[in-house]
């Protein structure tokens, strides 16, 4: 399995939120929690509710076209249609 590579800064945890490594198909958890935070809204996403991550960002979504929204910002497309 391959781990990604991430030179992210550690942050400061919110109370009850996730350390989570994503993975292609996959994640592991390395603090437990409830949640993790979208990187694009802020918003809380519960653990159960994961759907959506980027693993060469090390970045959670919240939604599909929140994921795609940064999916285009990050191929340097324009994020509307």
């Amino acid at each position: 399995m391959r781990m990604p590579q991430t030179s992210r800064p550690k942050r400061v945890l919110l109370p009850g939120e996730a350390e989570i490594v994503y993975l292609d198909a996959d994640l592991r958890v390395l603090n437990s929690g409830n949640f993790v935070l979208c990187a694009v809204t802020g918003a809380p996403i519960p653990i159960d509710d994961l759907k959506y991550w980027n693993v060469e960002q090390q970045e959670a979504y919240a939604s599909l076209p929140v994921a795609i929204a940064r999916w285009k910002e990050l191929k340097g497309r324009s994020a509307t249609p």
